[in-house]
């Protein structure tokens, strides 16, 4: 990787801390989509959202049920169900263009088990669906003992089409796989367009033992059809409250505003971070905090100079940055949309009763602006 041609002085870093909370507001943010039920394990999120030139927009995200993706099957249905919806307006009412099950899923031929993370992205007149799924096949001869009964192994497949609603499951090919037991399960794509050339896919990868969770980087050339795997690590685990994992969900590219237009071009990377994959037990004479583990992550933050991508640094080391105030203080899947008039914030939030809909937030360009002058 290169190295960062130059650091960022502690002021301006705290600008856009100050955006980046503004975006994801805790308090303010209004139900997008709600989940089945309004109980634990139920959710509904892990996409983004498109605006198109006549000002629709649409969402992209899955449907989870009640289940534990570490034991298998047989602890519930999971991940049920993959949906574009379109709304006249960003805070809705979004209704479905697209509802894409695992038995839809599994008309490759393979048997999918779990649907998880999701991107839409436009392709000249037509479109692009990255999704990621649990499929019902062996892990490597090396480390087959290791995969429990009613399990697979994740993948990211790309469905393509000309209109949201034709696009085909029977037509999905495969857009990541990893055979290597350390990068074994590959999910939860990001795609924009690379900062100097072709598509970027970030995604979320884990060990065949399910130790851990890390952030990777794979790139599409520019009239390709193939990702290539840059790293496995682009945002190494951190020291504190991320230590088992660390995932990336977002990159917002900072407005060229204030002092900010004078620096050359930077992104914010907005990520998911726990210190354990299981729920640990407080000390009762400890400090209580939020505890991000498996599936109930809390929000991180980092930065980097585009010219270094995929160079980035941590700007939430030794704690998250979005918690939820509410139930186990989740708050991931963070995802942007910038238009000419604000930036639109949407991500997965922790509610009272256990339950995780996907929210959105906003902030007018002017607001954003008076943030990076610090002014606000």
């Amino acid at each position: 990787m290169p190295e960062m041609r130059s650091s960022l002085e502690e002021g301006l870093k705290g600008r856009l801390v100050r955006l980046a909370t503004a975006l994801v507001d805790q308090a303010e943010a209004k139900t997008l989509v709600a989940p089945y039920r309004k109980a634990s394990g139920f959710w509904f999120g892990g996409g983004g959202v498109v605006q198109m030139d006549d000002g629709a927009y649409y969402l992209v995200g899955r449907y989870r049920n009640e289940g534990d993706s570490r034991t298998g099957l047989s602890a519930g249905p999971r991940g049920l169900e993959l949906c574009v919806m379109a709304s006249a307006s960003f805070f809705g009412a979004f209704e479905r263009v697209l509802s894409l099950t695992k038995d839809d899923l599994s008309a490759s031929g393979v048997r999918v088990l779990s649907i998880e993370g999701s991107a839409l992205w436009r392709v000249g007149d037509g479109w692009e669906l990255f999704v990621s799924s649990e499929k019902e096949v062996p892990y490597p001869v090396s480390v087959r003992d290791y995969q429990k009964p009613g399990t697979g192994v994740w993948s990211i497949d790309r469905i393509a089409a000309g209109d949201l609603a034709k696009l085909d499951p029977g037509s999905m090919e495969p857009a990541l796989v990893s055979d290597r037991p350390e990068a074994l399960h590959v999910k939860d794509p990001v795609v924009f367009e690379h900062p100097s050339s072709g598509l970027a896919m970030i995604y979320c990868s884990h060990p065949f033992a399910w130790s851990s969770s890390n952030t990777g980087l794979a790139v599409r050339a520019a009239g390709d059809r193939a990702f290539v795997t840059v790293t496995d690590s682009m945002l190494r685990r951190g020291p504190v409250w991320d230590v088992a994992a660390t995932r990336i969900t977002d990159r917002l590219p900072v407005p060229a505003l204030g002092p900010f237009g004078d620096l050359p071009p930077m992104s914010l990377y907005f990520y998911d971070g726990a210190e354990c994959l299981r729920r640990h037990d407080q000390h009762g004479a400890a400090v209580r905090r939020p505890r991000g583990y498996s599936c109930e992550e809390l929000g991180g933050l980092a930065w980097g100079y585009d010219g270094d991508f995929p160079t980035v640094q941590r700007l939430s080391l030794h704690a998250p940055l979005f918690v939820s105030p509410w139930g186990t203080g989740c708050s991931r899947y963070v995802s942007t949309l910038v238009t000419d008039d604000a930036v639109y914030t949407s991500w997965q939030q922790s509610q009272p009763d256990g339950s995780q809909p996907l929210v959105g937030h906003w902030l007018a360009m002017e607001v954003v602006e008076r943030i990076l002058e610090g002014r606000e």
